[in-house]
Parts: C-alpha cells; sequence; structure tokens
C-alpha cells in the first residue's frame, strides 16, 4: 500500500501520523530518514538540520544517548500538505535517569507525500521508572488512542 500524499483527509492524515510513530519506534535512523525529501529542513528544539544524511547523523546521536526510546504521537490538525501533532516518549540517560518528553510537531509534505519541513518544540521531564507509561511499539488495538497530557 502506498503511503498517504496530499491533500491529507482525517483518514489519510491518522495513517501518515501512525507510519511515523511506527518509524521512529524502529530507532533505525537509516530507515526513518527516508520519509523526507532530500532536502527536508528540520528545526528540533534549537538545533537545525538540512537533508537526509543529517537527519540520519541526528538521529544516530539521539538515540545513542536517549535509550530504551518509545514514542507516541497524535494527530492534531491537517489541512491539504500540512500536518500538526502532539507526542510524547520517554526514554533513559547514559546515567539510568528516565525522562518523558512532550511536543509538538509541525509538517509540510511535498505532492509524492515525503515531509519536506519539520518543526519540533519539545519539553523534557525527568520522571522515576515506576512513572513510565511507554512500553515499546504502540500495539496495534491503540493506534489512535488519545494519550493523556500529563
Amino acid at each position: 500500500m502506498a503511503p498517504p500524499v496530499p491533500p491529507f483527509t482525517e483518514d489519510t492524515a491518522r495513517v501518515k501520523v501512525q507510519g511515523a510513530e511506527d518509524a521512529w519506534n524502529t530507532r533505525d535512523p537509516h530507515h526513518v530518514a527516508l520519509a523526507y525529501t532530500p532536502g527536508s529542513v528540520w528545526r528540533n528544539r534549537s538545533e537545525f538540520v538540512t537533508g537526509r544524511d543529517q537527519i540520519t547523523e541526528f538521529l544516530t546521536r539521539k538515540w545513542a544517548k536517549e535509550l530504551d526510546y518509545a514514542l507516541r504521537k497524535e494527530l492534531w490538525a491537517f489541512t491539504g500538505d500540512h500536518i500538526a501533532v502532539r507526542f510524547q516518549y520517554e526514554c533513559r540517560d547514559l546515567d539510568g535517569q528516565w525522562w518523558r518528553s512532550y511536543g509538538n510537531e509541525l509538517w509540510e509534505f511535498d505532492e509524492d507525500g515525503l515531509m519536506r519541513r519539520r518543526e519540533a518544540s519539545i519539553n523534557d521531564l525527568p520522571i522515576d521508572e515506576r512513572d513510565r507509561r511507554i512500553f515499546g511499539s504502540r500495539p496495534r488495538e491503540e493506534h489512535g488512542v488519545p494519550f493523556p497530557l500529563a
């Protein structure tokens, strides 16, 4: 099945969001980078990344220090070739501290459904391991189920 392309409907936007969540949960930088245009432009927190090579380098660095990374994304809004999502992920750092990160992303796609622009704003909260609630990839029966904010 071909990935959804713009203009997005609610159903195709949800498929796009779940596909992104699934890809990022592989923690495979090369696989994830293929969803972006060769010249894709990112803002991730205060870091600016351009192109698949830099995306791959960024994600390699990210997942080398964000261990046991597990992500949930949720559709927030969509129109034409744009999708907005909110997300949460949990990971532990090299010292064993667990973190929950909350964020919002704005996505812009080309006509082939590849992301040409990604802007992410993210806040991090230290958590105790016992407070974790995201464990690996989302089970299929939970696709599209909203997650709690706090």
